[in-house]
């Protein structure tokens, strides 16, 4: 009887979301997903272009494409193992830390462009260097040089305020800050080199996304485990709590800048074509979220939790492709070279010289490989279980 008693209390106590909370959840997600692949596609037009070297993309090429689904596999499996021998609490001490770091200079890269505008020109926007060496004479070797100005000191006070924020109190709307400039920074500045390096990513990812959703128990472990800003979340019961609510969905970022970064290249094609229209990147635009509506519908069909890549890669590939083959331009398609618009010896973005350099590339074997369930109570309508 004590028994009966314990779980009609659970299942009394279990949160049902409304039919409302559960909409205003998954359209404030797809909107929010939609925002750094619109702008961040525009700005990696204007970075490809860039002659600063703090701007310059880092290209990602075939083999890398090929290479990526298998490290970012090592990468969760070694987690994983992280995880079963050391203590939860420290690791997720130190990548607090780590993200806070990367959350606050990828925060400020976004804000740049922002501040540049609302600051007047006749503002004393002074210039600055950090610069640290080691030896002397012609010995001397640069390891730190950083280079900022007071519109960039400005942005890094308020991206510093929200990363305090988010390592004081792990607060969902600190965390979607820090996720949607970690993914405006991926789409901006990973850049594919053509079509097929696109097409050999996203293939992969596929079969990786879906290999350790449903063969193993690895990501859901590591993702349980795992606290740091992956992943953008809003709450089923929001309008029920408030800012207060913690009944999470959520929506990995891997889901997407991995599309987003085809989406950029893309629209980079369509530059290239000097026809003045947006076709192709229009085309995969909407795939993408036919892709992420297709998720949402099976998720709540079969109350079960889908990878998302499953039918973005799909979505995302086929219908520029199709547009493509109508319009007789499949060859051009996958004959262009996003790599040649982009200077030659571009540096990688884990050298970036500035304070407003991306740490696109510190996070990109996160994206893909740990859009799990978050650490606070599951909702059985995540993108990612």
């Amino acid at each position: 009887h004590d028994s009966l008693s314990s779980d009609a209390l659970n299942v009394t106590a279990k949160f049902v979301a409304t039919a409302e909370g559960t909409a205003l959840a998954y359209g404030s997600l797809v909107f929010m997903a939609l925002l750094p692949i619109f702008f961040g596609a525009l700005r990696s037009v204007t970075c490809s272009k860039s002659k600063n070297a703090a701007d310059m993309p880092e290209t990602i090429t075939s083999r890398d494409a090929a290479r990526f689904p298998i490290i970012a596999s090592c990468t969760l499996f070694g987690l994983y193992l992280f995880f079963k021998v050391f203590s939860q609490e420290y690791i997720n001490l130190l990548l607090s830390v780590y993200f806070f770091a990367l959350g606050v200079l990828a925060m400020s890269h976004t804000m740049s462009p922002l501040m540049s505008r609302i600051f007047p020109d006749s503002f004393p926007n002074k210039q600055f260097q950090l610069l640290f060496t080691q030896g002397s004479g012609e010995s001397k070797e640069e390891i730190v040089n950083y280079e900022f100005d007071t519109k960039n000191l400005v942005c890094l006070v308020i991206s510093s305020v929200v990363g305090v924020w988010y390592l004081l109190k792990k607060h969902w709307i600190a965390n979607n800050l820090f996720g949607l400039a970690f993914a405006l920074n991926g789409v901006e500045l990973l850049h594919l080199n053509n079509v097929s390096t696109g097409c050999i990513l996203l293939g992969g990812l596929f079969v990786y996304d879906v290999f350790w959703v449903f063969g193993t128990n690895v990501m859901v472990t590591v993702a349980r485990s795992f606290e740091a800003p992956i992943k953008l979340v809003f709450p089923q019961d929001l309008l029920e709590k408030g800012l207060d609510a913690s009944n999470f969905a959520m929506l990995g970022l891997g889901d997407i800048v991995i599309p987003g970064i085809f989406i950029a290249l893309l629209l980079r094609f369509d530059v290239s074509l000097k026809k003045n229209s947006r076709t192709y990147f229009y085309s995969s635009f909407l795939a993408y979220i036919f892709g992420l509506g297709l998720t949402i519908f099976v998720m709540h069909t079969f109350k079960h939790a889908q990878p998302a890549l499953l039918y973005l890669v799909p979505a995302c590939i086929g219908f520029p492709v199709l547009v493509a083959l109508l319009k007789g331009e499949l060859t051009e398609m996958f004959s262009y070279e996003s790599s040649e618009e982009v200077l030659p010896g571009s540096p990688r973005l884990t050298s970036y010289p500035t304070v407003s350099g991306s740490p696109a590339s510190l996070l990109a074997p996160w994206m893909p490989s740990l859009r799990g369930r978050p650490t606070w109570t599951p909702s059985p309508f995540f993108f990612r279980y």
